[in-house]
């Protein structure tokens, strides 16, 4: 393995020290596992954390809001100051902000508490992760060693985002739901001290290059408004919520114009002249929101209709983030360098889309072997293809020391598509479901007509971010000579 040699100016003796890129991956890599676990284990032990502190349904939903309000709507901004102060030193201050605020979560014994602490989980998870792409394309500049890097990256969060889902259901049915967040503290304690041991130090360009802070008040709080929109749009009516969203809409108008007129902007235009970031975070909008749909719809069809528990849905889910994990680094690597990135990920979107419309027809006394599994492994291979490709495409349209913003730009795309797709076909789900209960259908299968709407429509999605990878990713050829 190559190594980053770095002059070391703390010690007397001026001796050099060594900073292994791969072992830095490592680091990285656990880092954003413990944030991207959190995202979703909190999904199955939901009725336990309802039950245990007496949560209204409304009020449960901010269990997971006041987690993804604060980390989707400061990923931007803190993703450009650790370009100023240092990516290294925001990394580690976000794992300290999480781990602290996860302990707080599985003390909790009430519910201001527990929301309160989300919201404070959310931040340092967006410090954690608002960095880490950046990061990794510095520590790796070679293209084919970068490639292989964004692999087992994208591998890791990949499967952290399903395993969260089996990891939910056994520690709430075999301890309690408490242990679904304190399970961070020694996994954030290692991450945080290899942190300061193996990466590298590095110099920020400093807070008078860039520290636009009137922009960064307003792509907050719109980004936090989009946010909160999406996730609690079903707790108002539609004139609250289009209010809500022309306020959203007119920080953002007002941040743009900023951007414009400021000598120092937060976001420089420029970024979004590229191609290829701005295509591929388009496109990563509708994929997300379709594999998070399928995440959580996927788990109540399992769980409303099929008649699975907890653990038995944990279990249900765990091929999936075998199969990303084995794929992402076994083939995607090789099949982007014998293909290129832009056929790895149309054949991605192919098998996620195909994977949706099967799941679609998923009956009411349906079988998990037979009508959800096959999908299931669909799914887990396109996004195994899919990921990767997207991910390197995206920051390959950024300069080094915009590095840190692309990879905010890129894990607030990230959370805005969970989050669109999580509401819209929730919502959608729950819609058709009530209009067949008014109808005196019988519970089962209203509700599972109401889930294939939304695998339909999710369907729909993921199609449509196939036609638009493929009319803006494609890659620019060399005109034909006579």
């Amino acid at each position: 393995m190559t190594a980053l040699i770095e002059s070391s100016t703390q010690t007397p003796r001026r001796t050099q020290r060594t900073y292994s890129r791969w072992a830095s991956l490592v680091v990285l890599c656990a880092g954003a596992l413990m944030t991207i676990l959190d995202g979703s284990i909190v999904t199955v032990a939901m009725p336990a954390i309802q039950s245990a502190l007496g949560f209204s349904p409304a009020g449960l939903a901010w269990v997971v809001n006041a987690y993804l309000i604060p980390f989707g709507g400061l990923l931007l901004l803190i993703g450009r100051l650790g370009d100023l102060l240092g990516r290294k030193r925001m990394f580690t201050a976000g794992l300290a902000v999480f781990t602290v605020a996860s302990v707080l979560c599985g003390t909790a014994n009430s519910q201001g508490l527990l929301i309160a602490a989300r919201a404070v989980q959310g931040v340092g998870g967006a410090m954690a992760s608002a960095v880490v792409l950046g990061m990794l394309v510095a520590l790796f500049p070679e293209p084919r060693e970068q490639a292989r890097a964004i692999a087992v990256f994208s591998a890791v969060g990949s499967v952290g985002a399903t395993l969260g889902t089996f990891l939910g259901g056994a520690l709430t049915e075999a301890l309690s739901w408490h242990w679904i967040f304190l399970i961070n503290l020694p996994i954030g304690v290692v991450a945080w001290l290899a942190a300061l041991r193996v990466l590298a130090p590095e110099r920020g360009a400093g807070l008078g290059n860039g520290a636009d802070y009137p922009g960064a008040a307003l792509v907050t709080a719109a980004l936090m408004l989009t946010v909160y929109v999406i996730v609690g749009s079903g707790d108002r009516g539609p004139t609250a919520t289009l209010l809500l969203a022309a306020l959203a809409l007119a920080l953002f108008a007002g941040f743009a114009v900023r951007q414009m007129r400021t000598t120092d902007p937060l976001l420089r235009p420029r970024l979004f002249r590229s191609r290829l970031l701005t295509g591929a975070n388009t496109v990563q909008i509708l994929m997300i929101a379709t594999m998070y749909g399928f995440q959580f719809i996927g788990a109540l069809y399992i769980q409303r209709v099929l008649g699975f528990g907890e653990l038995a849905t944990g279990f249900a889910f765990l091929p999936a983030p075998v199969a990303i994990g084995i794929l992402m680094m076994c083939l995607s690597v090789r099949a982007t360098g014998r293909f290129g990135a832009y056929r790895v990920l149309l054949a991605g979107l192919v098998l996620i889309t195909v994977g949706m419309a099967l799941l679609s027809r998923a009956p009411v006394h349906g079988s998990y072997v037979t009508d959800v599994l096959p999908p299931m492994l669909l799914l887990a291979a396109g996004f195994a293809a899919a990921m990767p490709p997207l991910t390197g495409l995206a920051m390959s349209g950024a300069r080094e020391e915009d590095a840190g913003l692309a990879s905010g730009l890129f894990n607030t795309t990230q959370v805005v598509g969970g989050s669109l797709g999580l509401a819209t076909l929730s919502t959608l789900a729950a819609s058709h479901t009530a209009g067949l209960l008014g109808r005196d259908a019988q519970l089962v299968p209203a509700t599972a007509q109401g889930y294939q709407l939304a695998f339909r429509t999710a369907a729909l999605v993921a199609a449509g971010a196939l036609v638009l990878a493929a009319a803006v990713l494609r890659p620019r050829t060399e005109p034909v000579r006579d």
